[in-house]
């Protein structure tokens, strides 16, 4: 039986998911404390992804070291990493994990990248091997089915990854963790989004101290 698709992120209140630039991933701590934008950039990241950060859970994968909270958020984020067989991506958003991440890259399952560029795929430490798909987003969704063992695939990101998947009725359901910030620019998840297509249907909304956890199934019009 097949998985579903689904995508998980943070979002402030007022609906982005990443601000402004994430070009501070790109430049030194010093190039970055001389750019206000850069340094007011990272902080609003760091803030919206900061329910993250204590959990026992991201510890773990991330390979910090023992400890962390528990709780629901945990929960959260382990019940997100486990239902996932396979992620997607498009370009960008690789670009950018490229030079953040650790060797041993956090998802552990493949992961297709979509992309103009044709490149070999890339296979990193601790399971994780990038899949480039240079024909689209329908035939990067066909090889993650089949890559994912009859579990779900995410689309992870970026963005405009998402909204693609999401305007062309290929998303099955998909899960925001509203966290209690505010962006004033950046990249507005639902931006561009074909309303007239795409109808909601909740699944679950519980409160944590740091975030709102809402879960809708999404239905064609």
């Amino acid at each position: 039986m097949a998985g579903k698709v689904f995508f998980s992120v943070s979002m402030s209140l007022d609906g982005f998911i990443v601000p402004e630039t994430m070009d501070w991933l790109r430049v030194t701590a010093e190039q970055r404390a001389q750019d206000p934008v850069l340094e007011r950039c990272m902080k609003q990241w760091m803030d919206l992804q900061g329910w993250v950060f204590p959990l026992r859970f991201f510890r773990e994968n991330l390979k910090f070291g023992e400890g962390g909270e528990e709780g629901r958020d945990n929960d959260v984020a382990r019940e997100t990493f486990e239902r996932t067989g396979v992620s997607v991506m498009g370009k960008r958003m690789f670009d950018l994990g490229e030079i953040s991440w650790p060797e041993e890259a956090p998802f552990h399952t493949p992961v297709f990248v979509v992309t103009h560029e044709e490149r070999a795929p890339w296979e990193r430490p601790g399971g994780t091997t990038f899949h480039f798909v240079n024909d689209g987003i329908k035939s990067a969704l066909d090889q993650a089915r089949r890559a994912a063992g009859g579990r779900d695939v995410r689309i992870s990101g970026g963005g405009a990854t998402i909204l693609q998947y999401l305007n062309a009725g290929l998303v099955d359901e998909f899960s925001i963790a509203l966290s209690p910030v505010l962006f004033g620019s950046g990249t507005r998840l639902f931006e561009g989004v074909d309303a007239s297509r795409v109808a909601l249907v909740p699944l679950r909304g519980e409160t944590t101290q740091r975030v709102t956890h809402l879960t809708y199934a999404v239905r064609t019009r």
